[in-house]
């Protein structure tokens, strides 16, 4: 089926206009754009979300955010300015018209205002004012301004692109109209320029995924991170000493100090002046030439240990401190602000409160809320295995199968130690020609020489000027002018020595960088893929009951906003949420299938009405099934009723209106005598929750849980279809899989879902609250823990696949379902 496209290009005041779009972006006549505001705006969203259409904005963040806030959840989105970063750099468009158009509105960082008019707040603040420009493991490097890319495997020639047909512009010249037209403009130039690569389907699948981690992204920065402040509190206490006012050092950092400036004979000394320390440190006859911790450790003095500490400290003081925390963390969630495709390689930055930069001693607090818990995995050795896959090195793949890939180093007999290992592999991806890496490469090269040659090849395509790209076709930038220019001076026989020197040395420099963006910028890819499918699978996890999973419940005060209700729709689905067909696994080594990948529907509806029965004082267990089910179809009932009072107005959008379609669905089941949703919950299995959410946390000096890893080799025991390879179709579940309960595999009585303290639409449902490269923390619900730890098994096989098909590739996962952050493995 075609994609249908709904632009939503936003203004202030809370207003947007609508426009949809067929696949080659053009207007439907009978579809005009329309711009609503408020209430209106959030139900025509939530009416059209029941088509599952891609919506486009000009950045996600801000539009996305504000639908958040209404608890409306889109299925997939395309984002225009990440997508243009793509597209105007990728070999493969090098010769597409958005790449020779000047650059605009949509290029780099831009002010953006919020659909509610507001700016500057943590989640809808501007960009950061630009991508960060390399991320190297320890540091960062910085390469010039970018240019237009090549690919280190020099595509074919790219198709010169006809023009791309215009669309119908919507009509008015207000400024919501011209902001439309230009946001429908720009879509249509960038769905030609994939239409008219080299490989489109390579493109098409990193530009679903990159919005889709833009989906993830916003949704983490709304939803938060589990966070204990009183136990944050007790860990900075015990690691500093008693809060202070600001300006001063609290105890345990002063007593450092004064331990420093004894050890130094420098009583006056300010140890946070790295200028005043360095003088001190040489004063006291240390021949160093910066105060940083690596230098420091290669040194004997009385003074380094207390020095070291000191810094460890202070530096946890001012990333993670109280002040830290009053800034960042409220009402138990810290609330970061992530920057989807802010380094140059596709790895997320963020925007101030350093989310992926969380360090051990406040992890603890990383707590999930009473009868929920933290599912945390991380990709094992995710670059050196990918690195076997892009380069299509089966000796090296084969090495990692099914267990530590240092270990199978070893094994083939390249090393002795799993140490030597990792000093190697890394060495080989960053360029490491000295030290221990010098000396350990050939021997890897000689072990594993496609995946050496292939990084080798990358780093003399960067040493020429030329640009490497990523699996699924993301460009690394081109070196500046200045570059350029000291290359040409050398090239041409410039007797000055120096400007040789000057040229070797940035050619090499050059060429470490396109080595590692070949391996890390594939490894976002896969991340990527991993993170969208990931997000559909935990979709489908979301209990259907969830509004009645806890006991003693009060029904008049029952949400239906978040039931699978908004269901009904062009998938022929009930009001329980039905099945969808997965797509077919493709059988070729492309990474890419042909059609678009995505993650699957799971609409929200708007806030709905208290229930027409009043049952207050009625315990939920207490309450036969009939009674049980007349309660449904009542609230639904008042459900309906509300929304057409609500959408009594005219609206562009009436034929997408659902409330004829649960009315109609309500009265087939009705007249069938069929219930509205399963009912697969006892009332006796209901009770239980509110004992498990009373139960009282351990001290914060204890450990809070004990982890129970998964091994990455566990079979899947949740009786659901083994994944797809796209992500764009929901898998099917079986019914038992979309009610408020689980059973293990003990055959035991099942365990119901209570609600967490997240907020709208994710109180119920499992989600993503955590991501650093090749790591995830999913916040669920404690009885479905063990599926959402299939599910992140089954999304990294599916990334796998997507990338490399059927090509041996195993990137085993390392999963533990804890309590506290601090306790994963």
């Amino acid at each position: 089926m075609d994609d249908v496209y709904v632009v939503i290009s936003g203004a202030s005041r809370g207003s947007a206009t609508l426009t949809s779009l067929d696949d080659s972006g053009i207007a439907d006549p009978d579809e005009p754009a329309t711009t609503l505001d408020g209430d209106d705006l959030v139900e025509a969203v939530e009416a059209l979300e029941l088509e599952n259409p891609r919506w486009v904005w000009a950045d996600t963040a801000p539009q996305y955010g504000w639908l958040l806030s209404n608890g409306v959840r889109v299925d997939r989105c395309h984002d225009l300015r990440l997508t243009r970063t793509i597209l105007r750099s990728s070999a493969l468009t090098a010769g597409s018209a958005l790449a020779a158009s000047p650059r605009g509105e949509f290029d780099g960082p831009a002010p953006f205002t919020s659909l509610t008019g507001l700016e500057g707040s943590s989640a809808t603040a501007d960009r950061i004012a630009g991508p960060v420009p390399f991320d190297f493991e320890g540091g960062s490097y910085s390469p010039s301004s970018p240019a237009t890319p090549s690919s280190p495997t020099t595509p074919s020639s790219p198709t010169t692109p006809s023009s791309p047909a215009r669309p119908a512009a919507p009509q008015g010249s207000s400024d919501d109209g011209r902001l439309a037209e230009g946001t429908v403009a720009e879509l249509v130039l960038q769905l030609d320029a994939i239409r008219t690569s080299t490989e489109p389907n390579r493109l098409r699948l990193l530009i679903a995924a990159e919005s889709a981690g833009a989906l993830v992204a916003a949704e983490m920065s709304h939803a938060g991170l589990p966070w204990r402040e009183d136990v944050h509190d007790q860990l900075l206490t015990e690691l500093l000493g008693p809060q202070v006012e600001p300006g001063r050092r609290p105890a345990r950092l002063e007593a450092l100090a004064q331990t420093v400036r004894r050890a130094l004979g420098a009583p006056q000394l300010n140890p946070d002046s790295p200028q005043e320390l360095l003088r001190a440190l040489r004063a006291a006859g240390l021949a160093v030439t910066s105060t940083r911790s690596w230098e420091l450790q290669g040194i004997e003095h009385p003074v380094v240990p207390p020095l070291l500490e000191y810094k460890k400290l202070s530096r946890l003081l001012s990333a993670n401190g109280w002040s830290w925390m009053q800034s960042w963390v409220t009402n138990g969630r810290f609330f970061p602000d992530y920057v989807p495709g802010g380094v140059v390689s596709g790895r997320w930055a963020t925007r101030g409160g350093g989310a992926l930069q969380l360090p051990k001693q406040v992890r603890r607090a990383v707590t999930a809320d009473d009868g929920w818990t933290l599912v945390v995995a991380d990709a094992a050795q995710l670059e050196p295995r990918i690195l076997a896959g892009i380069s299509a090195d089966t000796t090296m793949a084969t090495a990692g199968q099914g267990k530590d890939l240092y270990a199978g180093i070893v094994e083939s007999g390249a090393v002795q130690t799993r140490a030597e290992a990792k000093v190697a592999m890394l060495g080989a991806m960053y360029g490491a020609t000295t030290g221990e890496s010098g000396r350990l490469l050939p021997r890897l090269g000689r072990a594993f020489p496609t995946a050496l040659s292939y990084v080798e090849n990358a780093a003399r395509a960067g040493e020429r000027g030329e640009v490497v790209t990523s699996r699924l076709g993301r460009s690394a930038p081109r070196p500046g002018e200045a570059w350029s220019e000291i290359q040409a001076l050398a090239r041409e026989g410039s007797p000055n020595e120096a400007v040789q020197q000057q040229a070797r040395r940035e050619a090499r420099d050059w060429g470490r960088f396109t080595r590692n963006f070949v391996v890390q910028a594939s490894a976002a890819d896969w991340a990527l893929c991993w993170l969208a499918d990931l997000r559909r699978r935990l979709a489908a996890l979301a209990p259907a009951d969830a509004d009645l999973a806890e006991a003693d419940i009060d029904l008049a005060d029952t949400d239906f906003a978040h039931a699978d209700i908004a269901d009904v729709a062009t998938t022929a689905t009930t009001l329980a949420g039905a099945d969808v067909a997965a797509a077919a696994e493709p059988d070729s080594t492309d990474p890419a299938p042909a059609t678009v990948p995505d993650s699957p529907s799971d609409a929200a509806s708007a806030t709905s009405p208290a229930s027409a029965i009043d049952a207050t004082s009625t315990d939920v267990a207490d309450l036969s099934p009939a009674d049980r089910e007349a309660a449904r179809i009542a609230a639904i009932e008042a459900e309906i009723a509300e929304r057409e009072r609500r959408k009594a107005a005219d609206s562009p959008f009436k034929a997408a209106d659902p409330v004829a379609a649960m009315a109609a669905r309500l009265a087939e089941l009705q007249a069938a005598g069929r219930s509205v949703r399963p009912v697969a919950a006892s009332a006796a299995t209901l009770r239980p929750a509110t004992a498990a959410a009373s139960t009282a946390r351990p001290p914060v000096t204890a450990p809070t849980a004990t982890p129970r890893a998964v091994p990455p080799t566990a079979a899947a025991s949740t009786g659901r279809p083994p994944a797809t390879a796209t992500l764009d179709a929901p898998e099917t579940r079986s019914p038992s899989a979309t009610t408020d309960t689980a059973t293990d595999a003990a055959g035991s009585a099942p365990s119901a879902v209570i609600a967490g303290r997240a907020k709208p639409p994710f109180q119920h449902a499992p989600h993503l609250v955590f991501f650093l490269h090749d790591e995830v923390i999913v916040h669920a619900p404690a009885a479905l823990a063990e599926e959402v730890a299939d599910a992140i098994r089954e999304s990294a096989a599916s990334a796998t696949r997507l990338l490399f098909g059927r090509f041996p590739l195993d990137v085993p996962l390392d999963i533990s379902i804890v309590d506290s952050y601090a306790d994963a493995d």
